[in-house]
């Protein structure tokens, strides 16, 4: 069979198919598949089928299907598992892959009001996204969007979310990715329990997420909450509990009892308890490790994912990962760090096929330059958002200062600064400053001396600096 096998067929795995076929004659690609890479590389041959068993001192792979496929070398690119707060609850929707996606828009089609669990990248698209229904965010954090903001940035963001959107969608400067329908009869084949690859950075275009009612948006926040309980409609007509409206003042006090009939209910922590036609839960994911481990000794890190070294080897010969499935345990750089995004797996994806390729020829190569920096452009609220090394001063403990320039409507920029070199940034809007940090991030360049004239917004720094 072939030399290299890839498991997985989300953008860790595709990227790093694409990215050895040029090099290898002969290429195996297992798992949620795309045809597309068949007819672009005619080396690559595409199974579709999950993986069985994987027998690792034999080399051998075994999947669903019956086959067999003997490796030189194997990467495993399986992605991770959305974390449902409840396990078998019908009113209870994850979103990970294009298909739950799918499931999601045609609920919401039929939804006057639904409940979003989480407070993720996820979370923070579909409360913006949706319309036509209210919307409950439920979150455990005292701000929105934790993993990637400040206190300020979220009140910046939040400004947003209550305001009118905008007609107008600003675009990516990047390259889109959308998603090619596969044909019904495919997809009748997988396990309906299958998990499909992740979610790319514009997953909700093309989808309508529209509920039944006409208003634009309307979210309301419950913060430094978790879910309590979730009960069915019988179960919560016989308990005579009583659930709230959804809040139309948030200065009020005043609490009114809803005598609309839900599916579902949740009650929160914080003791309020809501109806809703379902929920969303967006509590992050577990890397999909389970298929790989029986009778395989894996070193694994303390988030359950694949321990890999800096050529993305595992601890077992000849096998490497890449995506959300591994965790890298390597001696980061000062200014990089792993998080379970689109934009690091399709570096991983492709810095593992380069990995694998050298080991097969005998050669050794350096670690890959996007491993130095951790960077990550998204958008959130129709507004650009660029991440920089440790942009919410990650380990730095106390010793770090921050610099702050906001106009309200228009920007956020806030940058880490420790012994008066940058460390990290966030910058939300149209800055054009994320070049001009990035390099000093990189270069380390003591900045004492500019103070705040760093963000003073009459000093053209980007020349400056050019």
């Amino acid at each position: 069979m072939g030399k290299f096998v890839v498991v997985g067929g989300g953008i860790a795995g595709v990227t790093c198919a694409e990215q050895v076929s040029k090099i290898l004659e002969e290429f195996d690609v297992e798992e949620q598949p795309s045809t597309m890479l068949e007819s672009r590389f005619p080396n690559i041959k595409v199974i579709e089928s999950g993986v069985k068993q994987l027998k690792s001192k034999e080399h051998c792979i075994f999947t669903e299907d019956g086959s067999q496929l003997v490796y030189e070398k194997l990467c495993l690119c399986a992605g991770a598992k959305p974390k449902l707060i409840c396990e078998g609850n019908p009113y209870v929707l994850g979103i990970r892959d294009t298909d739950s996606a799918q499931e999601f828009q045609k609920q919401l089609t039929k939804a006057k009001r639904i409940m979003i669990i989480g407070n993720g990248g996820i979370a923070l698209e579909l409360v913006y996204e949706i319309e036509g229904c209210e919307v409950i965010w439920a979150i455990k954090d005292k701000a929105i969007g934790n993993t990637f903001f400040d206190a300020g940035a979220a009140a910046f963001l939040t400004s947003k979310l209550i305001s009118e959107k905008p007609e107008a969608k600003i675009p990516p400067k990047r390259s889109k990715y959308t998603t090619e329908g596969m044909k019904k009869e495919a997809r009748t084949k997988a396990k309906a329990d299958n998990v499909g690859s992740a979610l790319g950075p514009d997953w909700h275009e093309g989808l309508d997420l529209k509920g039944t009612k006409e208003f634009s948006h309307k979210v309301h926040i419950e913060t430094m909450c978790e879910v309590k309980k979730i009960y069915l409609q019988e179960e919560f007509r016989l308990l005579k509990k009583n659930s709230l409206t959804f809040p139309t003042d948030l200065h009020s006090e005043s609490v009114t009892t809803d005598n609309e009939t839900w599916p579902v209910y949740v009650e929160l922590t914080n003791e309020k308890l809501y109806g809703c036609d379902f929920i969303v839960s967006a509590t992050g994911v577990t890397p999909n490790t389970e298929p790989f481990l029986h009778g395989n000794n894996f070193d694994l890190g303390e988030d359950g994912g694949l321990k890999v070294d800096d050529h993305m080897h595992t601890s077992l010969p000849d096998i490497y990962a890449a995506g959300d499935i591994c965790t890298a345990s390597w001696q980061p750089s000062p200014v990089w760090q792993q998080m379970r995004l689109w934009t690091q797996a399709r570096q991983m994806g492709w810095y593992a096929a380069k990995c694998m390729a050298a080991a097969s020829l005998g050669d050794y190569i350096d670690m890959d330059f996007s491993f130095e920096l951790f960077a990550h452009v998204t958008k959130f609220f129709n507004s650009k958002v660029v991440l920089l090394g440790k942009y919410n001063a990650q380990g730095l403990g106390s010793d770090h200062e921050l610099m702050l320039r906001c106009t309200k409507g228009q920007e956020y920029i806030k940058v880490v600064m420790q012994n008066g070199h940058m460390m990290g940034a966030v910058l939300i809007g149209e800055t054009d400053l994320e070049e001009t940090f990035e390099n000093l991030i990189l270069n380390q360049m003591d900045l004492s001396p500019y103070g705040e004239d760093l963000l003073d917004p009459n000093i053209d720094i980007e020349d400056y600096f050019d």
